[in-house]
């Protein structure tokens, strides 16, 4: 890991490819980030063409690799991989529920 010229390592953050377990990938800004007390991947996906900007978490377990590569390059390759960081199917249950939350 490459370090400040103080001595304290650079924290890590680039454009990558992120390859997951279960044979997914994830394109976009990655850093690192800490969440109650734990180290996490943090994978900044930029706003492309329709498609909302989003931010996913993801924890050292879940990673298959990092490839990191050029702005150019990973801006081009989320059109390509474009993950959603809600489900579809999740969206018209959800509506249901925020317009009749007497029915519960």
């Amino acid at each position: 890991m490459n370090e400040k010229q103080n001595g304290t390592p650079e924290k890590f953050d680039c454009w990558c490819v992120v390859e997951l377990f279960g044979h997914q990938k994830i394109v976009g800004r990655v850093s690192e980030a800490t969440l109650a007390g734990g180290a996490f991947l943090r994978v900044d996906v930029p706003a492309v063409m329709e498609n909302k900007a989003f931010t996913r978490f993801f924890g050292p377990g879940a990673i298959y690799s990092i490839n990191p590569v050029e702005e150019t390059i990973a801006l081009e390759l989320i059109r390509q991989y474009r993950n959603e960081p809600v489900s579809r199917f999740d969206l018209p249950r959800l509506a249901e529920k925020v317009s009749n939350p007497d029915d519960e």
